[in-house]
């Protein structure tokens, strides 16, 4: 049976990585690999899972807007969200077995072994940490190997760093040498992301965490080439310098009467059910849902003079990106480079609704990069846009992701890996 590890490495953008000296992992060069469009976490983990573009695995971003129950819903982890056969299915079926290890929407995937974070948030605002996996006891097992437990600190939040991608490959370098070791085994780190959005891919501390995840890379190539593994770490994304401000579509939606607030207390909750058009910012794109078909012109010309946005597209222009599907909404605003969205549409800190102080990735309306950031008061996260430096989305020329491999493989994009892939394991 063929044995694989395949790992996606967060914001490991090519130039970042070669300009700062990471020119090779385990004596492999790495070269560069388009992304896919929309350059984020979710769509480029269902474009390997499928090998599908995102008009048709429909993931086109970390979520999307339900507009039948008018509701958003960022990050969920059901694994029927990703919709398409897997890369894997061919290879599973012939007795071949797999692990996924801390990727989005794995939740009931079709794979012999998975570990998700799956915290409980409690009644009174708290979380209990912990993790989802299957069998039962193989998170127990991973935290043996990896000889400390989990921290769901590390992995998001003001405290989240590289110690995130530390614990996973001290965790799967152990599985690799497993007597019941799966034959092929896909690994998320996350870690590099962090400061790459907190200071940008100039400064000190991202090239720091460049360090600490090579090193962590050349580790598990290493476990790998020991087990008799064949081994495969690409980008999904790169992360691109923040040269203006942030680009605040919902604030242009209310301030046309398109987009309405409701007052609890002192602060301002959005009202969907009155509301005709929600933008849902996701870094550098936005997916525009238009609750009333004739306001629509009206919220294409209201957005497309906003100051930062490049692009308005409609469904006809998402089909010619691949991009059009139900999720991803009527328009799709697409931020200049250096630009990224985001999701307030107060401007009085005072009004801001309770969740934007705190680390809640389920309830808040779009991606908040700010929670990477503590606030002025205790246990809070910042408000300031200002203090993110770097963002993605964009797929574009100089946005290159990197791959090294030890199999021969010719991809030049992310679909085309997700295609050989599927096809080596076949």
């Amino acid at each position: 049976m063929k044995k694989l590890l395949l790992i996606q490495t967060a914001g490991l953008g090519y130039d970042f990585a070669t300009h700062h000296g990471a020119r090779e992992i385990g004596g492999l060069e790495l070269r560069p690999l388009r992304s896919v469009f929309p350059a984020l976490t979710c769509t480029a983990q269902a474009t390997l899972r499928t090998g599908l573009p995102p008009s048709r695995h429909g993931m086109p971003a970390n979520g999307f807007f339900d507009a039948t129950l008018r509701k958003p819903w960022f990050w969920e982890q059901s694994a029927a969200l990703v919709q398409g056969p897997r890369i894997w299915d061919a290879f599973r079926a012939g007795g071949g077995t797999v692990a996924l290890a801390f990727f989005q929407q794995s939740l009931g995937e079709a794979v012999d072994q998975l570990i998700s974070p799956a915290p409980v948030h409690t009644h009174g605002g708290g979380m209990l940490m912990g993790c989802y996996s299957q069998p039962d006891d193989f998170a127990e097992r991973l935290t043996g190997f990896a000889d400390r437990p989990f921290r769901l600190r590390h992995y998001w939040g003001p405290l989240a760093s590289v110690k995130s991608s530390e614990w996973i490959a001290d965790a799967v370098s152990g599985l690799l040498a497993a007597p019941d070791a799966p034959d092929l085994c896909i690994a998320y780190l996350p870690g590099l992301d962090y400061d790459l959005q907190r200071f940008g891919p100039k400064h000190l501390k991202s090239v720091k965490a460049l360090a600490v995840v090579r090193n962590e890379l050349e580790r598990l190539f290493a476990a790998a080439r020991s087990n008799g593994y064949e081994a495969v770490a690409f980008g999904d994304y790169a992360i691109t310098e923040v040269t203006g401000g942030a680009v605040f579509p919902n604030r242009a939606l209310c301030d046309a009467g398109l987009f309405a607030v409701r007052a609890v207390g002192q602060m301002s909750y959005p009202d969907f059910y009155q509301s005709r058009a929600y933008a849902l910012p996701d870094h550098q794109i936005a997916m525009v849902t238009c609750f009333d078909p004739a306001a629509l012109p009206r919220v294409a010309d209201t957005l497309r003079t906003l100051d930062g946005v490049a692009q308005v597209l409609d469904r006809t222009r998402q089909a010619a990106v691949g991009v059009d599907h139900p999720r991803t909404g009527d328009l799709l605003l697409v931020a200049q480079p250096g630009r990224w969205f985001a999701y307030p549409w107060w401007r009085d800190a005072r009004e801001a609704p309770d969740y934007a102080r705190h680390v809640d990735i389920h309830n808040k309306p779009g991606y908040d990069p700010c929670e990477l950031f503590f606030g002025r008061t205790p246990l809070s996260v910042s408000l300031d846009t200002a203090r993110i430096k770097g963002t993605h989305g964009l797929a574009d020329a100089g946005c290159e992701t990197a791959l090294v491999s030890t199999l021969p493989l010719k991809a030049e994009s992310l679909l085309d890996l997700a295609q050989e892939l599927r096809a080596w394991l076949a």
